[in-house]
């Protein structure tokens, strides 16, 4: 039985599925629009009727999601998941051309409730599924993506309550806690239910199989648990981090990872940095002959934050220690979001250690 939802104000819907189509589990990204018209709700019984909300697709070209779902629901396909499960697939059209989002649309993952865009239909979409999945007082939600750059695979909770972090322990002890960008799918969901997004590493070649599996036994795991422990979890399990600055390239920037001419010539292998203690002093690449700088923004925080590089001599060198995350070689990534999130370990209590 499927059912088409209307959102307000829009013309982009979400059709609502109470069965799989036996195409579906087959299908990769790039063809899945073959199968599904557009934004999909799979709406499935199981056994505790409490639903496990879980969405992939968000971002077209962060496939290992998808994978991991089709995965389960194959292993599921003769006696059904042991709880309820409403499966969100996002943003088919651009799985298509295996891109984040096309050039007519917002990211997929900006358009939740609490989101600074202005209105529009896609806004109507994300309201009209998050009202839904209300009515249906979830059990938890898991939004299931890939980075671009070399990353651990890593847990973001917005809230550093207990059900929260139990939740994102099951995928990984690295767990960053994130309230912004605002209007993402976890920083709303999380007013529902304890809600985590997970970085799968990088989408498509081993990398993807590998985090497509890991993502499959997190689902397999949130969908026989019972209940999630509302005791805070022992310090020594977790490694907890934050986002303290934002670093971004000017706009125009160009920026180049072999030593050719550039405004930034960032090392070689620069993302393999990621997660990595970092003290003052390790150097990011060199500057251009015109002397840009790279903007350093707040992040998990309105307070401007310090400045975090030293440009003596052209060489582009951290001034204070930090943890990089995100950090790509991809020019779009770059361009379109940023350069890296400069983090520190902090407490359950929130506070930088």
């Amino acid at each position: 039985m499927s059912g088409s939802c209307e959102a307000k104000l829009s013309e982009e819907t979400c059709v609502v599925l109470n069965h799989v189509p036996e195409a579906f589990l087959e299908r990769p990204a790039s063809e899945l629009s073959d199968v599904l018209s557009g934004p999909t709700l799979f709406d499935l019984p199981g056994r505790d009727p409490r639903p496990l909300f879980v969405s992939t697709l968000l971002h077209g070209n962060e496939d290992s999601g998808l994978a991991a779902v089709q995965e389960v629901l194959r292993r599921r396909a003769a006696q059904g998941p042991p709880r309820a499960l409403l499966l969100f697939i996002g943003n088919i059209r651009a799985a298509t051309q295996s891109l984040r989002m096309l050039p007519d649309q917002p990211d997929f993952n900006r358009i939740w409730p609490g989101s600074a865009l202005p209105p529009s239909p896609f806004l109507g979409m994300a309201r009209w599924v998050y009202d839904y999945a209300a009515r249906r007082r979830p059990f938890a939600s898991i939004d299931i993506h890939n980075n671009t750059g070399f990353n651990p695979h890593y847990s973001c909770v917005a809230r550093l309550e207990p059900q929260s972090i139990a939740l994102a322990l099951l995928f990984s002890r690295v767990v960053v806690h994130s309230q912004r960008p605002v209007g993402t799918l976890t920083n709303a969901f999380t007013a529902l239910c304890p809600a985590i997004t997970v970085e799968c590493g990088r989408a498509g070649g081993e990398s993807g199989k590998s985090g497509a599996a890991h993502a499959a036994e997190l689902l397999e795991a949130a969908l026989a648990i019972a209940e999630l422990p509302a005791r805070p979890a022992a310090p020594r399990d977790l490694d907890l981090l934050r986002a303290f600055a934002i670093v971004k390239t000017p706009k125009g920037a160009s920026f180049s990872f072999d030593g050719s001419e550039a405004d930034f010539r960032f090392r070689t292998e620069l993302d393999r940095l990621n997660f990595s203690d970092l003290s003052a002093g390790e150097s990011f690449g060199r500057l251009g002959a015109n002397g840009a700088r790279l903007e350093i923004h707040p992040g998990e925080s309105d307070h401007e934050p310090p400045e975090y590089f030293d440009y003596a001599s052209g060489e582009i060198r951290l001034s204070r220690n930090a943890i990089p995350a995100m950090l790509t070689l991809d020019p779009n990534a770059i361009r379109g979001d940023c350069l890296c999130y400069l983090m520190h370990r902090i407490g359950l209590d929130g506070k930088k250690l």
